[in-house]
C-alpha cells in the first residue's frame, strides 16, 4: 500500500488545486471556455483522480476481492484506505472539508473502483446516497454537522427509503413520524438498507400527514437520524446473491425520537428530496455497472487470447470475436451515457432524463456483458476459480437498487413523452 501514500495523494489534490475548482466544477472543470464546444478529452486533474482510483483496484481490491466475496465480510480496510486516498466522499463540499467534486468526476473514480470490485464500490457509493439529501437540501448546520464529521475519519451513512412492502413504490411508505413537542417520535421497518450495520446516521424518509390520500409531495419528511438512537434494532447481515460484501441489513424503528432540527427542508418535503437525490446518484450507478462490464470484457478478451481449440486460439473464431465486439460496443456505450448523465448534472440541468437512461442502459449492459463473459469461458466461467461467474452474480442488482429497470424505463417514457405535450 505504500506505493501511493495517503500524503502523497492529498498533496497531489492540493497541487493540482481541485479544491480550489470545485465549488463551480461546470464552468472550471468540464466546460473550459465560453465556446468551447464538446470534447471527449479529461483534463489532467480528470486523468488523476482515474490513475489513482484504478491502481488502488487493480493493486489492492482485485487481489483480495474473491476473498471477500466468498466470506461476506465488510472490507472496512479498503473502506479506510479509500478515505485516505481520496477516493470516498467526493461530494461533500469544500464547506465542509470536503473535495466537493463534480459528478463527473465521482463517476470516472466509481468506474474504476467497480472495476475491482462492485461489493466494495457499492458500500462506498452508499454514502453518496445517504449524504445526497443533505447536500441538496441541509441547511448550514446540518451540513457541517453530518458532513463535516466524514472528512474527519472514515466513517459511513445509509439512505433508509426502501421498505419490506415499498421498494419502486415508494410512496407506500408506511415508516411514520408524529410531532411530540420539539422532537419527531419515529415508527417503522426498513429494509435492504445497504451500510445498514456500518452506518454513523442515516438518511430516513417517513410519513408525517397521516391521511392516506395525501400526495406523496406532500406526505413524507425527510430526517437525519443518529444510528445509536435509542429504538434503532438492526437486523442481521443478509447474505446476498452477489456484491457480497457490502452490508445490507433491515432496520427497525420503535419509538425513536429525532430532534425537529434533523429535518430536511420542512415537514412534507422528504419525497421531493428523496427523489432528488436519485437524480444525482443514478450516473455514478450507471459508472459502477460499466466499470463491472469493462472488467468482463478485459477477462474474456484475455481468456481469448489464451484458450485454443481446434488448434487456435478461440478469440480467431468469428463466433467469438463477435462476442467480444459486441460486448465492446455496449461497454463503450454506456460509458458514453453515464458520462452525459453526469454532465447535465454538473452543468447545473435536470438530468432525469439522462440519469435514468444512464441507469437503465448501464444495467442491462453489465448483466449481458457479464453472462457473455462466462459463456466465452466456458465450464471455466462456471466455476469460482475464475473471477466471471462473480462478476455475473455482482452485476444483477444493477437492474434492481435505486430504481430498477423497469422503473428506469417508465421514467424515460415520462420524460420524452412530457416534451411532445409541453
Amino acid at each position: 500500500m505504500s506505493a501511493f501514500g495517503a500524503g502523497r495523494m492529498l498533496r497531489t489534490i492540493a497541487g493540482h488545486g481541485w479544491r480550489s475548482r470545485s465549488s463551480k466544477p461546470a464552468q472550471s472543470v468540464h466546460i473550459n471556455k465560453p465556446g468551447a464546444g464538446f470534447s471527449f478529452e479529461l483534463t489532467d486533474e480528470q486523468k488523476e483522480f482515474q490513475a489513482t482510483a484504478r491502481k488502488f483496484a487493480v493493486e489492492e481490491i482485485m487481489p483480495v476481492a474473491a476473498q471477500y466475496d466468498k466470506t461476506g465480510e465488510y472490507p472496512l480496510p479498503l473502506i479506510k484506505r479509500a478515505w485516505e486516498l481520496g477516493l470516498i466522499n467526493s461530494h461533500i463540499p469544500e464547506s465542509c472539508g470536503g473535495l466537493g467534486l463534480g459528478s463527473f468526476e465521482a463517476c470516472l473514480i466509481t468506474e474504476e473502483l467497480a472495476y475491482g470490485c462492485t461489493g466494495v464500490q457499492t458500500a462506498i457509493e452508499a454514502n453518496s446516497l445517504g449524504q445526497m439529501p443533505v447536500i441538496i437540501a441541509g441547511n448550514e448546520q446540518q451540513q457541517k454537522k453530518y458532513l463535516g464529521r466524514m472528512t474527519e475519519e472514515p466513517m459511513m451513512c445509509a439512505y433508509c427509503v426502501t421498505e419490506p412492502g415499498a421498494g419502486s413504490d415508494v410512496a407506500g411508505i408506511k415508516t411514520k413520524a408524529e410531532k411530540k413537542g420539539d422532537e419527531y417520535v419515529i415508527n417503522g421497518q426498513k429494509m435492504w438498507i445497504t451500510n445498514g450495520g456500518k452506518a454513523n446516521w442515516y438518511f430516513l424518509l417517513a410519513r408525517t400527514d397521516p391521511d392516506p390520500k395525501a400526495p406523496a409531495s406532500k406526505a413524507f419528511t425527510g430526517f437525519i437520524v443518529e444510528a445509536n438512537s435509542p429504538g434503532i434494532q438492526i437486523g442481521r447481515k443478509e447474505m446476498n446473491m452477489g456484491q457480497r460484501c457490502s452490508d445490507t441489513r433491515g432496520i427497525v424503528f420503535e419509538d425513536v425520537r429525532v430532534p425537529k432540527e434533523n429535518v430536511l427542508i420542512a415537514e412534507g418535503a422528504g419525497f421531493k428530496i428523496a427523489m432528488g437525490a436519485f437524480d444525482k446518484t443514478r450516473p455514478p450507478v450507471a459508472a459502477g455497472a460499466t466499470g463491472l462490464a469493462k472488467r468482463a470484457l478485459d477477462e474474456a478478451t484475455k481468456y481469448a487470447l489464451e484458450r485454443k481449440t481446434f488448434g487456435k486460439p478461440i478469440v480467431e473464431h468469428q463466433a467469438v470475436a463477435f462476442m467480444l465486439a459486441e460486448m465492446a460496443l455496449k461497454v463503450e456505450l454506456a460509458r458514453l451515457a453515464y458520462q452525459r448523465a453526469a454532465w447535465e448534472v454538473d452543468a447545473g440541468r435536470r438530468n432525469t432524463y439522462y440519469a435514468s437512461i444512464a441507469k437503465a442502459f448501464a444495467g442491462d449492459v453489465a448483466n449481458q456483458v457479464a453472462a457473455d463473459a462466462v459463456q466465452i469461458f466456458g465450464g471455466n466461467g462456471f466455476n469460482t476459480e475464475y473471477p466471471v461467474e462473480k462478476l455475473m452474480r455482482d452485476a444483477k442488482i444493477y437492474q434492481i437498487y435505486e430504481g430498477t429497470a423497469q422503473i428506469q424505463r417508465m421514467i424515460i417514457a415520462r420524460e420524452h413523452v412530457g416534451k411532445y405535450k409541453a
